[in-house]
């Protein structure tokens, strides 16, 4: 089951805040980094990871449904890079 942006406010919610202010700073924290990856910064949450922006060249593709080969255009995505200590919370039952 996925963590979704509800589900967070609702467990700022749970630490004391109202449920408007809980909204308020989901939405701030999202909108920030939102606003930085648009401005190609990279955004670095300690003990967690790195959000950054790496750019695709334009490169042959094909379309599973026809078969026929196309030009997909240069873009930017968004990678995520996790950090050691959450790499071993991840691993740490295994």
């Amino acid at each position: 089951m996925a963590l979704t942006k509800n589900k967070i406010v609702e467990q700022i919610n749970e630490l004391g805040f109202t449920k408007k202010k809980s909204v308020e700073i989901v939405e701030s924290l999202l909108e920030i980094i939102k606003r930085s990856l648009e401005n190609d910064e990279d955004v670095l949450v300690s003990g967690f990871g790195k959000f950054c922006i790496k750019q695709k060249n334009t490169r042959r593709g094909r379309n599973p449904a026809t078969g026929n080969d196309l030009l997909l255009d240069a873009r930017k995505v968004v990678t995520f890079k996790c950090s050691g200590k959450l790499r071993e919370r991840i691993n740490k039952g295994k």
